[in-house]
């Protein structure tokens, strides 16, 4: 898959951190749901169990036209052939990404105003205003955007905006209203008793607020 030809997704799944069979479940579930995009995230795996994870996944999500990206780690994405990888302000530079990847999908998270207009010179497919409420789902995420912040960067940015942080079915359509192109979810899906329809409500409310949105 080259870069982003399904267009921007607008459901996106971020999971990590689990065995291998939940995983795929998982997995397996929120795609069926609606779920359009996933990011693997694994902080405390080695670098070879983190390939191994990626891998496992391919096949799953490549069936499916579902785009995988890797969190972080440039050298995970090209020994699992993953689609793309999403980098942190501290993470590595996005134009070395681009050159070892040069159709990647490339994602970047912006916490600020600033770090949003300092986007602006880099190749990348989507910026990820984080977090937009706080989570627990990342310790070291900065202060909550807010939906204000989400705003701010709409009127800012032409580019496709992923917002992620503290995202549920009950706050999604508010993200969206601010100007967020797509959400992205960790516990709203990986938490919830039924993960195929938590996943197909969040689709529901994304496609509700795309066609909202649509030119009539």
């Amino acid at each position: 898959m080259n870069r982003l030809e399904r267009g921007v997704p607008r459901l996106y799944l971020v999971i990590g951190g689990m065995a291998p069979e939940r995983l795929l479940r998982l997995v397996d579930e929120a795609v069926r749901g609606g779920v359009d995009c996933v990011q693997l995230r694994e902080k405390d795996l080695s670098t070879r169990a983190f390939v191994a994870r990626a891998r496992l996944l391919r096949p799953l999500l490549g069936a499916r036209g579902v785009p995988l990206i890797i969190n972080d780690r440039l050298d995970v994405a090209l020994a699992s052939q993953a689609d793309g990888v999403h980098l942190g302000q501290d993470d590595l530079e996005v134009g070395m990404v681009r050159r070892h990847m040069p159709q990647a999908i490339i994602g970047l998270s912006v916490g600020s105003l600033d770090e949003l207009e300092a986007a602006a010179a880099y190749d990348v497919d989507y910026l990820s205003p984080s977090p937009v409420f706080d989570t627990p789902s990342k310790a070291d995420a900065g202060p909550a955007l807010g939906l204000q912040g989400v705003r701010a960067m709409r009127q800012r940015s032409r580019r496709p905006l992923l917002a992620i942080g503290g995202i549920d079915s009950g706050n999604a359509q508010a993200v969206l209203e601010a100007g967020a192109d797509g959400i992205a979810v960790v516990r709203a899906i990986t938490a919830a008793p039924d993960p195929v329809a938590a996943s197909s409500e969040l689709a529901g409310i994304v496609r509700r607020a795309r066609d909202a949105q649509a030119p009539t």
